[in-house]
């Protein structure tokens, strides 16, 4: 994200629109900080828990100058999950929606993350939060079939399974999701593969029909494309599924149904009405003094 970008992001966050000079003071800080100690920094996360953040954590430190980066979908998981829940989160990178889960609900949850320097930041934000009860960590990617698959190494939030002639690539393993997970309870499941997020749906046709998936946080943005895949049949899989795409509005606490998929995350829900008395009976939240 260029500098223009990150500043047009700070200023017109939700959570920062109250007050979005304080928004840019955080940046200001974040930089002059994270540039004098260099070294990773411990920082304020939600309303309980931390994040160690080191510079060039692009989603991480977006956080701190905004609260919660994607603030809808973070702000859907807390407002919906509790703590006899489990939340299953693909592609968890250094952990900052496993955490609200796990920290902030007390949800039971699963975080995957394949690349192993980025796994040891999530490791390292699990224990900080003393999470490592609830939480259950694995440096391993998701797929249609149980094998190894080449992954990029350095490229922050945008790491993805590798195409011909990338380079500083790494193998790791990878497994199916009806391999590693047992939906036995409410579950939330989030999805951020840079594009590969067909081959994890591939991968759990056992557990897209189990009724206690009751929403999919998934990100269609056209990546899927490099890999041979169409966000579109991605959409009307999950459709068949029995999910249809919403946008919440955590303020309000209402659910919108969509036409189709967002540019970004998508929202899907199967049981609107068991969804919407959810999040519209969960406690609220204060963060950056902006309560929703």
């Amino acid at each position: 994200m260029s500098f223009y970008n990150t500043l047009k992001f700070i200023v017109t966050h939700p959570l920062n629109k109250k007050n979005p000079v304080a928004g840019l003071v955080r940046f200001g800080k974040w930089q002059l900080k994270s540039r004098l100690l260099n070294r990773p920094i411990i920082c304020n996360f939600a309303t309980k828990s931390k994040l160690l953040v080191s510079k060039g954590m692009t989603g991480a430190t977006q956080n701190i100058y905004c609260g919660l980066q994607e603030f809808n979908d973070m702000a859907f998981l807390l407002h919906f999950l509790r703590d006899t829940d489990q939340f299953i989160d693909i592609g968890a990178n250094v952990g900052s929606y496993s955490i609200l889960a796990s920290s902030e609900i007390g949800a039971t949850t699963f975080a995957v993350e394949p690349v192993p320097k980025t796994f040891k930041s999530l490791q390292k934000n699990i224990r900080l939060n003393n999470s490592q009860d609830i939480t259950n960590s694995f440096n391993m990617g998701v797929g249609s079939s149980k094998g190894k698959i080449l992954f990029t190494a350095g490229l922050d939030t945008m790491n993805h399974v590798a195409i011909e002639g990338e380079k500083n690539t790494i193998e790791v393993l990878v497994d199916t999701f009806d391999s590693l997970f047992e939906l036995n309870k409410t579950t939330l499941v989030k999805i951020d593969t840079e594009g590969f997020e067909s081959a994890v749906l591939e991968g759990m046709e056992k557990s897209i029909s189990n009724s206690n998936l009751q929403a999919i946080i998934i990100e269609l943005n056209g990546l899927s494309k490099r890999y041979g895949y169409d966000d579109n049949k991605i959409h009307n899989k999950l459709i068949e599924s029995g999910f249809k795409p919403y946008d919440y509005n955590p303020f309000a606490r209402t659910l919108n149904l969509r036409t189709s998929y967002g540019q970004y995350n998508t929202l899907y829900l199967r049981d609107y009405k068991f969804i919407l008395n959810r999040v519209q009976a969960a406690p609220s939240f204060k963060i950056h003094n902006t309560e929703f």
